[in-house]
């Protein structure tokens, strides 16, 4: 068997078999297979694409070169997936809410790249807590918490990694084969019951489009399907931020507002809606109506936030329910309208200029800067309105901000329908 014949094969739109796919991916783990020719392996997946079969294929192999998280006890075992936007603070809520149903949800997130925030960068606004966890930590705090969100091992789909570093430096990550095997490989190393997908789409997502999107959700939900894993997925829209928080103590305490029963309407829906998809997955509930009243309960009442300050405290966290923020200035409408469109990337980049983001892994973040989105798309703005708050360090950054977030934003001289959060597969 040869690299350069399983490359024309795929080159030439033809169906690889496992073996060919096992081949390759192995060969590049061991050292056996150069980045050139992986490369172009990559990209001919890239221009020609994989039949369901073949990216099952591929997301056994790679989730095969590594181990599986362990079983500490014996409830239903859950997670959810996004695909990552802006202001996506979901999982702080979903993590803990969900741990209130007698389910565990092994939580391994990632760190804020570009424009998407992490997970775990928002936890650090909390001082000491810990992201980096031990398979007993993690057991242990499963047993007696429900719930834990850190950082991925080692030993997980290391396959993958080398893959992904390979296909971010050679324009081959937009590819709807190689995401759903990067995702899933990691996904179903966790050893779940149920995965919900929240599939992102619009200016501030990776995938740019509602059909591209469509696309992905339909090849994760199959291949999480082939491997025994009741896999849903949710299509939600990512054209403006979600919530009104953008910016990791921002976003963490929008979230603790949530699990006060508060919060932003948008990002309260998506939590209920994804997680009742999972309650109802594991038979916890007879439908997702029924766990929708269920979990509201939850929020209201105060248990899904007693269950967050425990994980906070259990990773070693100081919970605080208003983490302190940058000094602040409010940006004002200069003209009247209504709010047509935001580009979520420039809001992103504009969240990176302030100190809030990284464009490289090994970059520090400055947890307290951030903004808040006063406005939605659809609304009525008058002149002189407050826009956005700005949490900047400093004036002179404030300034800037308040100059490139006002190009972000177009004005209509005719109403404009607000966004649908929630879209059908």
């Amino acid at each position: 068997m040869f690299a350069t014949s399983i490359i024309a094969r795929k080159r030439d739109s033809q169906r690889l078999t496992g073996e060919e796919i096992r081949f390759m991916v192995e060969g590049f783990v061991a050292g056996e297979i150069p980045d050139y020719q992986m490369s172009a392996w990559a990209m001919a997946i890239v221009c020609r694409g994989m039949e369901v079969d073949e990216i099952a294929a591929l997301t056994d192999v790679m989730l095969a070169s590594g181990g599986r998280m362990s079983r500490a006890t014996d409830r239903p075992r859950v997670d959810k997936h996004s695909t990552g936007g802006l202001g996506d603070k979901v999982s702080l809520v979903l993590s803990p809410l969900l741990a209130c149903f007698d389910v565990d949800v092994p939580m391994l997130s990632g760190r804020g790249l570009g424009i998407t925030g992490g997970t775990l960068d928002k936890l650090e606004a909390y001082s000491g807590f810990r992201c980096h966890l031990t398979q007993p930590q993690i057991d242990r705090q499963l047993d007696r918490i429900g719930c834990v969100i850190a950082g991925t091992t080692a030993d997980i789909a290391p396959a993958d990694r080398k893959l992904y570093a390979l296909r971010d430096v050679t324009g081959t990550v937009p590819s709807i084969a190689l995401i759903t095997s990067s995702i899933m490989s990691k996904k179903l190393a966790a050893s779940l019951d149920a995965l919900v997908l929240d599939v992102k789409f619009g200016s501030a997502a990776f995938m740019r489009d509602l059909n591209q999107a469509r696309q992905l959700a339909d090849s994760l939900c199959a291949t999480g399907q082939r491997f025994g894993v009741a896999t849903r997925a949710v299509l939600s829209d990512m054209n403006q931020p979600l919530g009104r928080m953008v910016g990791n103590a921002c976003e963490a305490n929008e979230a603790v507002q949530v699990l006060q029963g508060a919060g932003p309407a948008d990002v309260r829906e998506l939590t209920l809606h994804l997680s009742a998809e999972l309650l109802a997955a594991v038979g916890k509930f007879a439908d997702c109506e029924l766990a929708r009243l269920a979990l509201v309960e939850a929020l209201t009442s105060g248990r899904a936030l007693a269950r967050f300050q425990a994980m906070v405290a259990a990773q070693g966290g100081q919970f605080d329910p208003q983490l302190e923020l940058a000094p602040s200035s409010t940006l004002t409408a200069p003209s009247c309208g209504w709010l047509q469109q935001v580009d979520g990337q420039q809001i992103g980049q504009i969240v990176i200029g302030l100190g809030g983001g990284r464009t490289r892994l090994e970059q520090s973040i400055d947890h307290t800067v951030g903004l808040e989105m006063l406005v939605r798309v659809g609304d009525r703005i008058e002149s002189q309105q407050p826009l956005v708050r700005i949490f900047a360090r400093s004036p002179r950054a404030a300034e800037r901000a308040a100059t490139e977030i006002l190009a972000a934003m177009t004005l209509a001289e005719q109403p404009v329908a607000p966004l649908p959060l929630i879209h059908t597969l």
